[in-house]
């Protein structure tokens, strides 16, 4: 296993492409303003003025609303290192002096604790966010350091991390406890490498270490707060990811967000260590999830009960729960893994999820956003502004401005090609600097043209990811067939050449529209199928049909024909078929019948998963009753 790549950083990859660079632009110029003025209008910002008392008519700073505000900061700041904006830079210094403003004398910042709760810090950490909240703030001073040089906010942040790394540990009268919502653990390794401060990487790997240790610490919490443990609302630990020491676990549970978050600060973890027990575990439950836990879409976590995971092979459909922000997790995570070990299996999810399970979570005017991301629906599920828990829209802000970085990863002088986007990438080689043009229009064509651009000839090794989804590929170098051999590492083509400036290496990937099954033991899509192309989910949308979607049977080894729309949904390929329908007419009022009804033939016309609800409400569904003929 190989454990020396490292991610190409978005600021050195610019998507120029008809897709992502447009989604790019509407999160840019309306996305964040969109969530700014939430975060305004339901005070979110005036929180940290620190005036609210309980006579107030305005509601009580939550435990959480710190995450929302940073997660947009950072999106913000990202923005900005893509594309200089002294408007949106002046509102970023904005809510930084509002931030700081808040802080106290010892660091600790959080309003809800320092103006509703005051006296109760740390007390509850299995219920109460402040360690989550603090881990959003260390990364979006990150960024906010990155993109303006200004050491302000970074500043306030390091007194804030070194307060809590004196709070927490296994010396002296130190507390011996760790997050309920797992996100400080990113924060702190990024900050490590941000600063090349070992304390701060510590940190983060005494929150992983200890989590799930006996006693336990959230049950010692509660009897400190005069709570019985027993009277746990969801009744274990589980939800947290807790049950267990983190090397022990073996299978994907509890809280779909904070178990990726987890996941996630465990690869960071193995990245630095190299260490094969964590690997191991971290492969364990990859598994777990892949074969058993996840949506077709890229989604996760199927319960609103919990938030998350329940048992396997339960992935309903219009009771789907698959938070937007369970996707982003699950591409923080895939991304990670990507980096610990090149194979495709990890990428695959990545794009699954950024495609799909992510991209629905937004609306195409950068606007609106689902929390939930259901596979049916009986027309009912719209996107909305915000919501009181509104984790989702911001963490979309600061996804979006990022593509770039997961699109290639670099060793030494390795190149490996993760995603496929018309892009421009600088990367620099032992050789010299190398211009790596990406030329493609992908999602909707299955062509990708690398153009490799340098002053001299440069010797390197150039891996391109062969997609799980791709029946049939070839690969032409300077438009002569290119034979592989081996034909594949690990789901990647290897090319390791003399380059010589302007050599073109050109991908044709096979990319049919397909019927797709589930495991005959998900209930929910039993005697259904689905419909994808390329990296794409399809869905059918009831504004497309000239029959009810709940009427449509899609028949075995249907005959697609896919043809790109540029008037619609802002320009897609929609995938058209003959199914069948039910005869409604033909079958009367009667509630039973003794016969089957009467099926008759029509056309349909399906669109990408990522792009349903822009347009007039209706059904849709993904998982289609399948009919022999």
């Amino acid at each position: 296993m190989q454990r020396n790549w490292s991610p190409i950083p978005f600021t050195k990859v610019k998507p120029v492409d008809a897709f992502w660079a447009p989604r790019m632009e509407a999160n840019r110029t309306h996305g964040l303003n969109a969530v700014f003025q939430q975060l305004k209008d339901t005070g979110r910002l005036d929180a940290y003025n620190l005036d609210w008392t309980p006579d107030s008519q305005e509601p009580a700073p939550h435990v959480f609303w710190d995450s929302d505000v940073a997660k947009w900061l950072e999106g913000a700041c990202y923005s900005l290192m893509n594309h200089p904006d002294p408007s949106l830079r002046s509102r970023v210094e904005d809510v930084v002096d509002r931030i700081l403003l808040a802080q106290a004398g010892d660091g600790y910042l959080n309003p809800h604790f320092t103006i509703v709760e005051p006296g109760k810090r740390w007390t509850n950490l299995r219920d109460k966010h402040e360690l989550y909240c603090a881990g959003h703030l260390i990364e979006a001073a990150v960024a906010h350091h990155q993109a303006t040089g200004d050491t302000r906010f970074l500043e306030g942040m390091l007194r804030y991390v070194n307060l809590i790394d004196q709070t927490f540990g296994s010396e002296g009268d130190q507390r011996g406890g760790y997050p309920g919502h797992e996100e400080i653990e990113l924060a702190l390794i990024k900050l490590y490498r941000h600063t090349g401060v070992e304390r701060y990487f510590n940190l983060a790997r005494y929150f992983i270490d200890v989590r799930g240790g006996s006693p336990h610490y959230f049950d010692l919490e509660a009897r400190k707060r005069g709570e019985d443990p027993e009277a746990y609302w969801v009744g274990t630990h589980a939800y947290t990811q807790s049950h267990l020491p983190v090397r022990q676990q073996r299978e994907v549970v509890g809280h779909a967000v904070r178990a990726m978050y987890l996941y996630a600060a465990m690869a960071d973890l193995a990245y630095e260590t190299g260490e094969k027990a964590l690997i191991e575990t971290l492969q364990a439950l990859w598994d777990d999830l892949t074969f058993h836990k996840l949506y077709l879409t890229g989604g996760i976590g199927p319960s609103r009960a919990n938030e998350g995971f329940t048992k396997w092979y339960d992935l309903p459909n219009r009771d789907a729960y698959a938070e937007t922000c369970a996707a982003i997790g699950l591409v923080f995570w895939s991304h990670r893994m990507l980096q610990l070990d090149l194979n495709s299996r990890y990428a695959d999810v990545m794009e699954r999820a950024l495609y799909n399970g992510m991209l629905s979570g937004v609306s195409l005017s950068g606007d609106r956003f689902f929390y939930e991301n259901p596979l049916a629906s009986a027309g009912s599920r719209h996107r909305q502004r915000f919501f009181a828990c509104s984790c989702c829209p911001p963490n979309i802000n600061r996804v979006l401005p990022t593509i770039g970085g997961y699109v290639y990863s670099q060793s030494q002088d390795q190149i490996a090609v993760h995603l496929f986007i018309q892009s421009r990438a600088e990367i620099n080689l032992s050789g010299g600097k190398l211009i790596l043009k990406q030329e493609t229009d992908y999602p909707w064509d299955g062509i990708v043209c690398l153009r490799c651009e340098m002053e001299k000839p440069m010797a390197f090794v150039l891996k391109i990811r062969q997609p799980g989804w791709c029946p049939e590929s070839r690969l032409y170098l300077n438009e002569v067939h290119f034979p592989i051999d081996p034909a594949l590492d690990r789901g990647y083509f290897t090319v390791k050449r003399l380059w010589q400036p302007g050599d073109l290496l050109r991908l044709q990937l096979a990319m049919p529209a397909t019927q797709i099954y589930a495991h005959p033991q998900v209930w929910s899509d039993v005697g259904r199928s689905a419909i994808t192309r390329g990296p794409l989910v399809y869905c059918i949308e009831a504004v497309d049909q000239i029959v009810p979607v709940s009427s449509l049977r899609l028949p075995r080894s249907a005959a697609f024909d896919s043809k790109f729309e540029p008037d619609v949904l802002d320009g897609v390929v929609m995938v058209q078929a003959m199914a069948k329908a039910v005869d409604l007419q033909a079958w009367g009022e009667a509630l039973y019948q003794y016969h089957p009804p009467k099926l008759v033939s029509v056309p349909i016309r399906a669109i990408p998963y990522f792009a349903w609800d822009n347009r007039s409400p209706g059904e849709m569904q993904v998982w289609v009753p399948e009919t022999p003929s």
